[in-house]
């Protein structure tokens, strides 16, 4: 008798937990549906500078209270609009990645204002290996010859810096900027102010160029002066001839005279062809 009261208790209090879980889970629904919103978000992954259209995207659920600035609540209002940034599957879509209403898609939407797109031929070596992807920041190198007119010296080689902290817009054709595997590719073009593109395309011009991998944080700029064949074998410098050495006349030698007796310059030169001459009984010398 006692033990079926007990097992009829301990029956009632399972079927009384199992109650207030389903009440409690109900409620927590309830409140969690109240205070969420609609917000958009990416189906897949999208690259910069596609042109998103409404099956691109999906509306879900999100916290009222963490919708972050610039979301959109449906997928109708993002239109045609292009990205400027790569997207994930399933990130929100904010307006901060958006390019200007009315931008066409492309690789000219990715170009941030004031900025022009500049494209370098590149090989496995020049490409460093194909680890320069988009979105990475490169110094440029141009090897060229110095012209030492001032100096007189034949043309010295020399590599120098000419651009610093450039980013990387695409490499060939592809502008995606979530891979992380090397792509060994024939082109790479980069985003450059108007006087960095003249100064790169000089450069690209008078010598060859190659690309450095630098650091995405690393905001310091080298700064540095180049390097000389002179200087890498620390080979001495040769002397300067400067052109006021060169223009100075060269003057003769001075060549010192003995002083000429000019009385002595005047005396007959002596004879020395003799004869001897008899004339009975006397003797002279005849010289001629």
């Amino acid at each position: 008798m006692r033990n079926t009261r007990a097992m009829i208790m301990m029956i009632a209090a399972v079927i009384a937990g199992l109650g207030a879980v389903i009440i409690g889970a109900r409620w927590l629904s309830q409140q969690a549906t109240s205070s969420a919103n609609k917000l958009v978000v990416a189906v897949s992954d999208i690259d910069l500078g596609s042109r998103l259209t409404p099956a691109m995207l999906k509306s879900v659920e999100w916290p009222s209270n963490s919708i972050p600035k610039g979301a959109f609540a449906t997928p109708a209002e993002l239109d045609s609009r292009v990205l400027r940034a790569s997207v994930l599957s399933g990130e929100p879509v904010l307006e901060s990645k958006l390019a200007p209403v009315g931008s066409k898609g492309g690789l000219s939407a990715v170009v941030a204002e004031g900025k022009r797109a500049m494209t370098v031929r590149v090989n496995d070596v020049v490409g460093v290996a194909g680890f320069a992807l988009p979105g990475n920041y490169v110094d440029i190198i141009v090897s060229t010859q110095e012209d030492n007119t001032k100096s007189g010296n034949r043309d010295q080689q020399i590599s120098k810096i000419v651009l610093e902290h450039i980013l990387v817009l695409a490499i060939a054709q592809e502008v995606g900027r979530d891979e992380t595997k090397p792509k060994v590719v024939s082109a790479v073009t980069v985003e450059v102010t108007p006087e960095q593109a003249e100064r790169l395309d000089l450069a690209r011009s008078v010598g060859t160029l190659s690309l450095v991998l630098r650091n995405q944080v690393d905001l310091k700029l080298a700064g540095t002066d180049g390097i000389t064949k002179a200087k890498l074998l620390n080979a001495p410098p040769e002397p300067i001839v400067t052109a006021e050495k060169k223009a100075e006349p060269v003057k003769p030698p001075v060549v010192k005279r003995k002083a000429v007796n000019v009385a002595a310059a005047r005396e007959p030169a002596s004879r020395s062809n003799c004869v001897e001459v008899i004339r009975g009984i006397t003797k002279a010398s005849e010289c001629f």
